[in-house]
């Protein structure tokens, strides 16, 4: 028996997504329904946006761990290490964002991600007076990073 694929469709009344499935020897359809990811956005009944974004910020997570040695490097200048940020992580947890309908709690942790990769990238500050070294503060961060919020 062999199998190809004949057709996909996506029923948005249900949330669902169908494949249908031609066997060639016999000409039979195979029908498949699946509640899951298409081109990364995850497929509900409820449509929840929070839900996909918590998906998008762990799926940001992951990507952020697999180029953490990068973004933490003395090697690498900070603004290839922007660039990094900007075209591999960014990307990932942003993909999507256009339906989004935000809420404060949602917002924040938004931008709770993105400083804590801001701050990979750019590391300590030492402070003059007392010679500590500290975690650079919101303010700071979006000083050096000198792009607009994500968060609009």
């Amino acid at each position: 028996m062999f199998l190809r694929p004949f057709g996909l469709y996506c029923s948005p009344c249900f949330g669902s997504l169908f494949v249908s499935i031609l066997c060639t020897c016999c000409s039979h359809f195979f029908w498949y329904c699946f509640i899951s990811v298409v081109k990364g956005t995850t497929l509900t009944n409820q449509n929840s946006i929070p839900e996909e974004i918590k998906s998008r910020l762990r799926s940001g997570n992951a990507c952020y761990h697999s180029v953490q040695n990068l973004l933490s490097s003395m090697l690498l200048s900070k603004n290839l290490k922007i660039k990094i940020h900007r075209t591999i992580i960014l990307p990932v947890v942003l993909y999507g964002c256009e339906t989004w309908s935000l809420t404060l709690r949602e917002e924040r942790k938004l931008r709770v991600f993105v400083n804590m990769v801001l701050r990979r990238i750019f590391g300590p500050r030492r402070e003059e007076v007392t010679g500590e070294w500290r975690r650079l503060h919101n303010e700071e961060l979006n000083d050096l990073y000198s792009s607009p919020n994500i968060v609009r």
